[in-house]
C-alpha cells in the first residue's frame, strides 16, 4: 500500500525567545483525512510549534510546506485565507458580538454597501446544522458556555474550508456528552479530507480519535508513530523521558480533620445551585463533577464570593466565614483558579512578576509601606521555580511570555 502524501510538512523548525529555546529542529508532518495527535508535557513546545504554523510566531529556522508549496505566514489572517485554522485552548473571540459575527468577522457578506445579515445568518445556520450545533447564530458569545464558544470556533474553521485544523486541548473544558459531539465533528472533517492536528494530555482520547501521534519533549521531536503501533506506557515514557513504573501510584495521603464544611449553600442569581452540602478534609482532593449546566463553576464562584449567596454556611477551620467578594475570600484563606484564565485569571499586559505576587502584594511592602522590588523578585522566583514556569525573565508582560500557568 502506498504511503499517503503529506498535506503539511514542517521541517527543522526552531524558535528562540530571549533566554529560552522553545523549539529545536522539530519535524512534523500531517496526512489529509487523518487526525495527528501532538503530545508532550507542559512546556514541551506543542503550542509554540502550532503558533509558528499559524503565523502568531515567526520561526527562526526551518521550512513549512503546505500542499507542496513552501509557506511562511505573517499573521493568523494569512493562515486562515490559505486554509489553516487553529482552535485555541484560550479562545480568541470577540465576546461582545454574536456567534455569526465572530465567524464572518473581516469578510462579512454585503448587499450593496451594507452587511447582508440575512445571508450571514443563513450561511451560519447551514454550517451549524451540518455540524449539529444547536446554538442560535445570533447569540452573543458572552452568553454562551465555553464548550458552545468552542463549537463556534470550529464552525469558523469550516467556513474557511480549511484543509488543516489545529485543536489545542479542545476537551479540557468539556463533559463526556460534549466530547462525543466534538469527536463526531472531527470525523466529519476527516471524511472531507481535512487534516486535524490534535493537542491533548488525555491519553485515552488519542486511541479513540487519532491516526498518528508525535511526541515532543523540551522543545524537541522525540518520536512519530501510528497510534495502533504504540502503547500508552510507551507514550508516557517518551513524554517524560524515563521509564514509567507506576501510572497510578497508590494513595498514601491520610486526610486529616475537616477543614471546610458547606451547609445548605444556595446562590442568589438564577438558582443554579441549591442546598449544597459537603465536607473537605485537610490533605484531601474533592472532585466536583456534573454535566454542562449542573452548577459546578457556579458552586465554586459562590464559595469564593464572586457569585452572591442567598443562604447557607461556609465553615472554614471550624469558623463561619462570609466571602462577600474575592478580597474577603483571599483574606479568609481561599484561592480560585478560574475556568477561563485569560479572561479573568491574569492581567495580560502586566509583568510575570506582577501576576505572580498580586494576590499577596501587601506582603511585598518594605519600609514606609513602599513596595520592595527585592521582595517582589524573590517571591516571583519562588513561583517560577516551584511551578517550573518557563519565561525569559520576570519583567516581561505575561501576554508575551513564552508560557504561563
Amino acid at each position: 500500500m502506498n504511503e499517503m502524501k503529506f498535506i503539511l510538512e514542517m521541517k527543522g523548525i526552531s524558535k528562540t525567545f530571549p533566554g529560552v529555546k522553545a523549539l529545536d529542529d522539530v519535524c512534523f508532518n500531517v496526512k489529509p483525512g487523518t487526525v495527528h495527535a501532538l503530545m508532550g508535557e507542559n512546556g514541551a513546545g506543542k503550542s509554540t510549534l502550532m503558533k509558528c504554523l499559524f503565523g502568531i510566531y515567526q520561526k527562526n529556522s526551518g521550512s513549512i510546506v503546505l500542499n507542496g508549496e513552501e509557506i511562511n505566514f505573517n499573521s493568523p489572517h494569512d493562515a486562515l485565507i490559505n486554509g489553516i485554522s487553529m482552535v485555541h485552548q484560550e479562545l480568541e473571540q470577540v465576546r461582545e458580538r454574536n456567534a455569526m459575527d465572530n465567524i464572518w468577522l473581516g469578510r462579512y457578506p454585503h448587499k450593496g454597501i451594507v452587511v447582508d445579515e440575512k445571508k450571514m445568518y443563513s450561511d451560519t445556520k447551514k454550517i451549524f446544522n451540518d455540524l449539529e450545533i444547536e446554538t442560535d447564530p445570533r447569540s452573543k458569545l458572552n452568553q454562551l458556555t465555553v464548550s458552545e464558544r468552542q463549537m463556534v470556533d470550529i464552525a469558523k474553521a469550516v467556513s474557511y474550508k480549511c484543509k488543516i485544523v489545529v485543536m489545542d486541548e479542545p476537551t479540557s473544558s468539556l463533559v463526556e456528552k460534549e466530547v462525543v459531539h466534538l469527536f463526531r465533528m472531527i470525523r466529519q472533517l476527516k471524511e472531507q479530507g481535512v487534516g486535524i492536528i490534535y493537542i491533548t494530555h488525555k491519553l485515552n482520547e488519542i486511541y479513540e480519535i487519532a491516526d498518528d501521534v508525535t511526541i515532543m519533549r523540551d522543545g524537541k521531536w522525540v518520536n512519530t508513530s501510528r497510534v495502533k503501533d504504540v502503547t500508552m506506557d510507551q507514550i508516557v515514557e517518551m513524554m517524560v523521558g524515563r521509564e514509567l513504573t507506576n501510572l497510578f501510584p497508590p494513595k498514601i495521603n491520610k486526610p486529616g480533620e475537616v477543614i471546610l464544611k458547606i451547609e445548605g449553600l444556595t446562590d442568589n442569581a438564577k438558582d443554579l445551585i441549591e442546598d449544597i452540602n459537603f465536607e473537605l478534609c485537610a490533605g484531601e482532593i474533592l472532585g466536583i463533577a456534573g454535566l454542562l449546566g449542573a452548577g459546578r463553576t457556579e458552586l465554586l464562584e459562590t464559595i469564593f464570593g464572586t457569585r452572591k449567596r442567598k443562604s447557607g454556611k461556609i465553615i472554614y477551620k471550624g469558623k463561619e466565614v462570609n466571602n462577600r467578594g474575592s478580597e474577603d475570600a483571599v483574606r479568609n484563606g481561599f484561592a480560585l483558579c478560574t475556568e477561563e484564565r485569560r479572561f479573568n485569571g491574569i492581567f495580560p499586559d502586566l509583568t510575570v512578576a506582577f501576576n505572580a505576587v498580586i494576590i499577596n502584594i501587601k506582603k511585598c511592602k518594605g519600609k514606609f509601606g513602599i513596595l520592595s522590588n527585592a521582595r517582589i523578585m524573590g517571591d516571583t522566583k519562588w513561583v517560577i521555580d516551584s511551578l517550573n514556569v518557563k519565561t525569559p525573565k520576570q519583567t516581561v508582560p505575561i501576554r508575551s511570555s513564552y508560557t504561563w500557568h
